[in-house]
């Protein structure tokens, strides 16, 4: 299958499960807003899964406080946003003691599910910091979506609101689809 690593106009990314251009989004697609401040720091394809990191512009994913995460993982439609949710919180259970987790929501977003939840590493061993990291996880007919936001900190209320607003914003669409339209770009 070909696809464009990624595409972006007018600073919006899309990450498709088939074929993207700057024109017409095709088929089922991620889309999202490159968050203000931020730039796209490392991005790799591994086999069926496609990893970008994006990090505040004077940061690097060497050296960071704040990251977004986004794990595309091509052809995988047999697992649901809970099942994902209940490995990554084994993961983190048994890398971080005394992590805690938070659902902050699940359902449907333009005919797909998806779950939104907390979870925090009072401690990080591999840091020596906290780590706060909301997840979204969405299922698409194609492919699996999991957005992740990670602070070395604990974030303010402010930067709560705004990334509750980011993940808000999240959304997969499906050009073969008349009830899960894709955004129109512009060239």
């Amino acid at each position: 299958m070909s696809l464009k690593v990624f595409c972006s106009v007018l600073a919006v990314l899309v990450w498709a499960a088939a074929v993207c251009s700057s024109a017409e989004l095709r088929d089922e697609n991620l889309v999202l807003n490159i968050p203000s401040g931020y730039k796209v720091d490392y991005q790799v394809r591994q086999g069926n899964m496609l990893l970008t990191e994006m990090v505040p512009r004077h940061q690097s994913v060497k050296n960071w406080t704040e990251m977004v995460t986004i794990n595309t993982h091509f052809g995988l439609r047999n697992i649901s946003p809970e099942s994902c949710k209940a490995k990554i919180q084994q993961w983190w259970d048994a890398s971080c003691k005394g992590s805690q987790f938070a659902p902050v929501t699940k359902g449907k977003e333009n005919g797909y599910s998806f779950a939104l939840w907390l979870s925090v590493c009072p401690l990080n061993p591999s840091t020596g910091k906290p780590e706060y990291t909301w997840f979204k996880a969405i299922q698409g007919n194609d492919s699996f979506y999991v957005v992740q936001k990670a602070f070395k900190f604990n974030p303010s209320e402010e930067q709560i609101t705004q990334w509750t607003a980011f993940f808000r914003s999240i959304k997969v669409c499906d050009s073969r689809l008349k009830d899960r339209p894709c955004p129109k770009v512009l060239k």
